[in-house]
C-alpha cells in the first residue's frame, strides 16, 4: 500500500500566535481599521461558542451533579 504524505497537522493556537505576531508597521490605516473588525468578529465568535459551551456544562452539571 502507497502512503500519502501528511501534511504537519496545525496546533491549536497557532493562527493567532501568528497574527499577534506579525509586524503591522507595513499596513495602512484602512487596512489596520479592516483588521481590527475581523478581530472583534472573531471575539464575538469566540465568546458565543464559550457561551455554548458554559451552557453545556451547566446542563451537564444540572443532570448529573458537579464532578469535582
Amino acid at each position: 500500500m502507497i502512503e500519502e504524505p501528511v501534511e504537519p497537522r496545525a496546533f491549536r493556537g497557532d493562527a493567532l500566535n501568528t497574527a499577534t505576531h506579525e509586524n503591522l508597521e507595513s499596513y495602512g490605516v484602512r487596512e489596520l481599521e479592516e483588521r481590527i473588525e475581523a478581530l472583534e468578529a472573531e471575539v464575538a465568535r469566540t465568546k458565543a461558542q464559550l457561551s455554548k459551551k458554559k451552557a453545556g456544562r451547566a446542563a451537564a452539571d444540572a443532570l448529573f451533579g458537579r464532578l469535582d
